[in-house]
């Protein structure tokens, strides 16, 4: 995949630890390197976010969260790539293969494979990155990007430009082991 220089360019900024927002199927999103814990740190600050949350992460393909998922049982993983890519957020066992500034308090991690062109060109070049809407806690998520300049102004270090891909709501959250579902 031949990657535009903008892509290009926001890629960069992520690898030299830089926060940015972009969009995503519904709602704008902010992003940093997960492996990163200042860029991560200054996110959560920037959306007044608990840490104990926990963050979502997103890829351009299942592949990148493979050494996250190579040892699930079969089922669960036939059940990520019937549903990937698309508007599903699984939560994860993530046996304390990730940092806890992305897992927070859980046991789990939120993963899901996008399928916004920006999304994935942005991923292929940097590996998964951090997700969570591009608004302060308690506030709505941005749905443009001047909402994002409003609530970030000169905050962050890039705004990767373009349209929402056509959903109206976020995707949705559930359990891989008991599908209980924690955001319709």
């Amino acid at each position: 995949m031949l990657s535009s220089w903008r892509v290009q360019h926001v890629a960069q900024v992520i690898r030299q630890g830089g926060v940015i927002a972009y969009p995503t199927e519904a709602v704008w999103g902010l992003g940093c390197d997960p492996w990163d814990a200042a860029a991560v740190h200054r996110l959560v600050r920037l959306k007044q976010r608990p840490l104990e949350k926990g963050l979502i992460l997103i890829a351009d393909n299942i592949r990148q969260f493979d050494f996250l998922i190579h040892d699930l049982p079969r089922p669960w993983l036939d059940k990520l790539s019937s549903t990937w890519p698309g508007p599903n957020t699984w939560l994860v066992p993530h046996q304390n293969r990730l940092p806890g500034w992305i897992t927070g308090a859980h046991s789990t991690v939120a993963v899901r494979v996008s399928e916004h062109p920006l999304v994935r060109e942005l991923c292929s070049l940097t590996g998964p990155i951090v997700s969570t809407s591009a608004n302060p806690s308690g506030r709505p998520a941005a749905r443009s990007r001047l909402r994002v300049e409003q609530y970030f102004s000169n905050q962050l270090d890039a705004v990767l430009g373009g349209a929402l891909g056509g959903r109206r709501s976020p995707s949705v959250i559930r359990d891989l082991e008991t599908d209980q579902v924690f955001r319709p």
